[in-house]
């Protein structure tokens, strides 16, 4: 019986250059030489493998993880995680981390001048339903300062992490919202050069998933690979 690992076409031009000048910290991030292509081998498709016993009962909604509720508009953000051929991805774990309502994130590194909340610690996680579904509970993230330009701020985003089957398959990119004002100054968003990509990471605001009285709803398809490929970080911010 011989296995067969799969193959993909290249979209290497919807993804963001490793080296993008108006990202500063990519001067000394990015690779120096050139990349070497590692096949993939029976390793990289199995183990170890993350399964549905590492996901909490509240871990999907970062509003109850807490005593008291968090601050700032409650937010459902849903969405399937599809192949190039627009099937299905069952049964993978999707996993996200933001800023809170005020643009702060809960983590020993972030002194920007914003509250912490509490109630709020900006992790979640949750696997893809048999159709490739995910949704998650939070607030929407608010805008931060970053020192990469004078007077650079961040767009409200919220970082995805998707993993397969195996520890070594690991993808992630950043959702954004509708009609940002801040999207035209912000080098991370703008580094990837096709503009039809750009707009595949901005959500669509969803009425009818919206909950009234409760939640509005932002939907979220990722595509994994092919021409309408969701574009991935190589660098966290």
């Amino acid at each position: 019986m011989t296995f067969v690992l799969p193959r993909y076409a290249d979209d290497t031009a919807g993804q963001p250059s490793l080296d993008h000048p108006d990202y500063r910290s990519t001067a000394l991030r990015h690779p120096t030489q050139p990349l070497v292509v590692l096949p993939q081998r029976l390793t990289e498709v199995t183990g170890p493998l993350l399964g549905e016993e590492r996901v909490g009962e509240l871990d999907h909604d970062l509003t109850r993880q807490h005593a008291g509720d968090p601050l700032g508009q409650r937010i459902v953000v849903h969405g399937r995680v599809l192949d190039g051929d627009g099937r299905p991805v069952p049964a993978t774990l999707v996993e996200i981390w933001q800023a809170n309502a005020a643009g702060r994130y809960r983590h020993v590194v972030d002194e920007t001048r914003a509250p912490i909340d509490p109630n709020f610690t900006g992790a979640g996680r949750v696997m893809t339903d048999a159709e490739g579904n995910y949704r998650f509970v939070t607030v929407k993230p608010g805008a931060y300062p970053w020192k990469n330009h004078p007077n650079a701020w961040r767009p409200a985003h919220i970082h995805l992490s998707l993993f397969g089957r195996a520890f070594t398959q690991r993808l992630v990119t950043q959702m954004y919202f509708p009609d940002d004002p801040l999207f035209g100054q912000d080098p991370i968003f703008n580094a990837v050069r096709d503009p039809a990509a750009r707009q595949r990471m901005i959500s669509r605001y969803d009425h009818d998933r919206t909950e009234p009285g409760w939640a509005l709803a932002y939907a979220f398809d990722i595509v994994l690979r092919g021409r309408d490929a969701t574009p991935l970080d190589d660098d966290d911010d």
